[in-house]
């Protein structure tokens, strides 16, 4: 869940390929859903159905996964998996979720530990349900971007070493083109892109160029919307915003703070040496060994108290990856999942059953791509310019907050948006779940603002039915209850 300037390099130490297909309408066989609905299936999408992932429990929902090129001259091919909805999915929209990094998962993290219908055990050797997952309300399509991450692939190496948000959003946007093709029952179906940390770029980015591609096109992506969560949206702010949220939360003394705030210039590309140091000393010496994608929860710690890897050797928007002693849950939160994530998906079976894996990529299966993450080409400093954009295109806007995550915290959102100056509809109140608060919320003229009471950086792992709920308005366009 984060080389611009000190946010993305410090704020990212804690953040830490096959042919083109072309749907054959002549080539098609009839499928009775889960639902007894009867929809038309090419055989290119049935040889991509999901017959059942090792330890998996019964489902009665349908699943496919597979590679979509999106250049056919270098050979650079997008990993999905297709999770569809519970019921009815024919009348359901199509949800796509992008997780950041830049370069991490989708399959590892939005899948497997927050809004896909499984969970892996803790051995690895299967799965659980999800009772919160977002696949009750909306087909679900998990798509690791760009090439590099997780199963996606490139035959070209260097563009490990030179992709960024610019190819990273036009590769995605090949890809929905081309997977529509094959998957032609979605083509008019209401489309939703939805994601979390450096998915703030992705997601609106991704926005924009459907807008734009819909402007040319006799078969445009019926995009209405998007929402993100713990969103990197502002390269200034979101620091003045991290800085402060770590303050306010006795993270760092004041001495610190003090000196964060007078020596860096939070709106440089990078940072002087001085700066630096600074931030290494408030996470070495003043943070002490905490989760910080959730500060009040525990880490996963190695066998020696550490926490898996040294924080400044690794700029990736997710826990630091562990391999040894796994903490014990507590409040039904476990910090350790990444690990399971990582053995699962280099399962041999597993990657046969998804499809994945085919052209026997020469490197394990990562949660994270550490060398696509350190060598990111370009990156937009700000993302309000976009939102301008896109709110007066009247696409529907969300942008939701855990509130005990100091990565990419409340406080960044919040002067970010704030910089949008828009117009309050409904001010600021309490929004419900299970009788419960469960965050703040205020609606704006073209975006809605909400904080997710005591979750962090990943919103649904931490406050699932928080997070559903939020889910919900946000697909009916109603505000959150207020009670």
């Amino acid at each position: 869940m984060a080389k611009e300037n000190i946010f993305v390099t410090v704020v990212f130490a804690l953040l830490v390929f096959h042919e083109c297909y072309c749907a054959s309408a002549s080539s098609t066989t009839t499928t009775t859903t889960t639902t007894h609905e009867v929809k038309q299936v090419n055989e290119e999408e049935e040889a991509e159905r999901i017959l059942g992932l090792p330890g998996q429990p019964k489902v009665s929902f349908d699943q496919f996964s597979g590679y979509v090129t999106v250049n056919q001259v270098v050979g650079r091919a997008l990993f999905y998996w297709l999770t569809e909805a519970t019921h009815d999915p024919l009348s359901k929209p199509l949800v796509v979720w992008l997780n950041g990094g830049p370069g991490c998962s989708s399959i590892a993290y939005g899948a497997s530990e927050e809004i896909g219908p499984f969970r892996i055990n803790r051995t690895a050797s299967g799965l659980n349900l999800n009772k919160f997952s977002w696949n009750t309300l909306a087909n679900l399509l998990f798509l690791e971007t760009p090439a590099g991450v997780g199963f996606s692939y490139s035959n070209r190496s260097s563009d490990l070493f030179n992709t960024g948000d610019r190819r990273t959003a036009e590769d995605s946007l090949q890809f929905l083109i081309r997977w529509m093709d094959r998957f032609p029952r979605y083509k008019s179906r209401e489309v939703y892109l939805t994601g979390e940390s450096y998915a703030g770029h992705y997601v609106p980015q991704l926005a924009r160029e459907i807008m734009n591609y819909n402007s040319n096109s006799k078969h445009p992506i019926n995009l209405k919307g998007f929402m993100v969560g713990n969103a990197v949206t502002d390269n200034y702010y979101d620091n003045l915003g991290t800085v402060t949220y770590w303050w306010s939360h006795a993270m760092i003394s004041d001495r610190t703070y003090r000196q964060l705030i007078n020596t860096c210039d939070f709106s440089r590309q990078k940072e002087s040496n001085q700066c630096e140091s600074l931030y290494s000393y408030a996470m070495d010496q003043e943070f002490g060994n905490i989760d910080q994608y959730n500060i009040y929860a525990p880490p996963c710690n190695n066998s020696d108290g550490s926490t898996g890897a040294t924080r400044h050797t690794i700029r990736l928007p997710h826990r630091p990856h562990p391999f040894d002693q796994i903490f014990r849950q507590i409040s039904g939160y476990d910090p350790c999942t990444e690990r399971y994530a990582e053995i699962y998906y280099n399962r041999p079976d597993v990657q046969k059953a998804l499809h994945a894996n085919i052209t026997k990529i020469p490197y394990k299966w990562t949660a994270c791509n550490e060398v696509l993450n350190r060598n990111w080409n370009d990156t937009d400093v700000s993302i309000l310019p976009i939102y301008r954009e896109l709110i007066a295109a009247g696409l529907r806007i969300w942008v939701f907050s855990g509130d005990v995550d100091s990565v990419v915290p409340v406080t960044a959102t919040r002067y970010s948006l704030a910089q949008l100056k828009l117009s309050t509809k409904v001010s600021w109140y309490p929004w419900y779940v299970n009788k419960q608060v469960g965050g703040w919320t205020e609606v704006y003229e073209g975006l809605t603002f909400a904080t997710v009471r005591g979750a962090g950086h990943e919103v649904p792992l931490f406050k699932p039915r928080a997070a559903l709920q939020l889910f919900q308005s946000f697909l009916r366009g109603d505000p959150l209850p207020k009670s």
